[in-house]
């Protein structure tokens, strides 16, 4: 049965009466997230809305409880449908993958990682599942499938994909100026030194920032990262993003702020993907996080990955752990969970997500942009996406043999790199650990969970025990 869509359920509820219509959405939500999420939703909603009465929540609540029992499991199951394979069945050696399997448990065991969960699949069936360790080290919370990670930057890709579906809606060009859309960046200036009163010196743009730098980070925008330069401490001290102000608060300060470089000279990771959910608002007329739940994360099943975690789901959030001076493991104190939406969530970090989550957003990519039956983009959309876009110059503070495509690194020479990839696999990673990549030609993705800060050593090890893996 296909459960009726919003538009059809309002009319639908004129004829059934508005408790009616209630727990249509309640049951059209509950197929299509987490059941938590919705009622989490519900309540909040009621609390903002005076004009809900008593009794339309109770209706909501009704239905709710009803449906809780079954929906709970079913959304379980849901977010595990990628078929699965035995390895030998895609190529792979089991007993080779057990060397990633013990080289998991041993970090565990020796107290280098606290906990991480790992998957493969290839040819589109799950091939590899590992879980090990705890989610907190202080209360010994197992790790588990369902554990609910920061993935921080890679919420960029998520971005991207959302900018190239309205990219394939013809609501913008590669080598539009970013100002058609952003007036604000009309007058952007670029840094050119300081004087000797410590003021800043200023040049005028040589061209304008067009909406291909931003996608490829060659728009010279600055970010928090290297604290000695003088604009990104500016960047840092106004707090430009901040997810408690809404997105416009972020362009108006960013439009005071000079650049790092004239655009399209150097690659810089920076603010853009920040400043793409900005533009994923203005041209599509919806709030950025609702585009990613009605575009991407509900046709794919996602199920558990938004910018808060509902409060009955806390318990699965893993924490952030962190080797000290002595090389002892350290729960890392402070920024709980989200457990509300936040007013301006960007495009740049902040969604929660899990591994299965996210690996049915990574082979939708590898499948082309589709997903069981589910369209987000073009095949060739994909391939623009990650093909590299930089020229020779702009790659020149980057590592040998790597390229950047639209919102991912991508893997030009291999060998230059010193990796066992494919040329023109491609991959990102989340500054509290979380890892992925895509390898076109060899048809296969991996995810890896983590909070663990800096991530260390299991990254580089985790691609050399994949690839020895693969025998056919």
């Amino acid at each position: 049965m296909v459960l009726p869509r919003w538009p059809l359920c309002i009319c639908f509820g004129r004829l059934v009466g508005f408790k009616s219509l209630v727990a249509l959405f309640a049951v059209n939500a509950l197929a299509e997230r987490s059941v938590f999420r919705f009622v989490d939703g519900v309540l909040r909603h009621t609390m903002m809305n005076t004009r809900l009465s008593r009794s339309i929540l109770i209706a909501v609540l009704s239905v709710v409880a009803l449906i809780v029992p079954l929906s709970s499991a079913a959304g379980q199951q849901a977010s595990y449908n990628l078929p699965s394979a035995d390895p030998s069945e895609v190529g792979l050696s089991k007993e080779r993958l057990e060397r990633l399997d013990g080289m998991l448990q041993a970090m565990v065991d020796s107290g280098e990682l606290a906990g991480v969960v790992t998957m493969l699949a290839r040819h589109g069936k799950i091939a590899f599942v590992d879980v090990a360790g705890v989610r907190d080290i202080e209360s010994k919370q197992p790790m588990t499938r369902d554990s609910i990670f920061r993935i921080q930057s890679m919420t960029k890709p998520i971005t991207g994909v959302a900018m190239m579906m309205l990219f394939e809606e013809g609501k913008w060009r590669l080598n539009d100026p970013v100002s058609r859309y952003i007036p604000e960046f009309d007058q952007l200036t670029v840094y050119d030194g300081e004087n000797s009163d410590g003021s800043l010196r200023e040049e005028e743009l040589e061209r304008p920032i067009t909406m291909r730098d931003l996608m490829i980070h060659t728009a010279g925008l600055p970010y928090t990262l290297d604290m000695s330069h003088p604009v990104n401490r500016m960047f840092r001290d106004q707090r430009v993003i901040n997810v408690q102000e809404p997105l416009q608060a972020m362009i108006d300060k960013m439009a005071m702020l000079p650049l790092l470089a004239q655009p399209g000279t150097r690659w810089i990771y920076s603010s853009s993907v920040d400043v793409q959910s900005h533009l994923v608002e203005k041209l599509s007329g919806q709030a950025f996080a609702d585009f990613l739940d009605e575009r991407i994360f509900g046709p794919l099943q996602m199920v558990d990955t938004a910018f808060y975690v509902p409060v009955a789901e806390v318990g699965r959030v893993a924490t952030r752990h962190r080797l000290n001076a002595q090389g002892v493991l350290q729960r890392l104190s402070g920024r709980p969970p989200l457990t509300a939406m936040p007013q301006g969530p960007t495009g740049g970090a902040g969604l929660y997500s899990t591994a299965d989550d996210y690996l049915r957003f990574t082979q939708m990519l590898l499948n082309g942009g589709e997903l069981n039956g589910v369209r987000l983009l073009s095949p060739r959309t994909v391939e623009m996406m990650r093909t590299n876009h930089l020229s020779k110059e702009a790659t020149r503070n980057m590592r040998p043999g790597m390229g950047f495509g639209m919102d991912f690194m991508v893997y030009m020479d291999p060998a230059a790199a010193g990796e066992p990839h494919s040329p023109g696999s491609y991959y990102w990673l989340g500054i509290d650990g979380t890892w992925f990549w895509i390898d076109p030609e060899l048809d296969f993705t991996f995810v890896g969970m983590m909070q663990h800060t800096p991530y260390g050593r299991l990254h580089g090890l985790s691609r050399n025990l994949v690839y020895q893996s693969i025998v056919n």
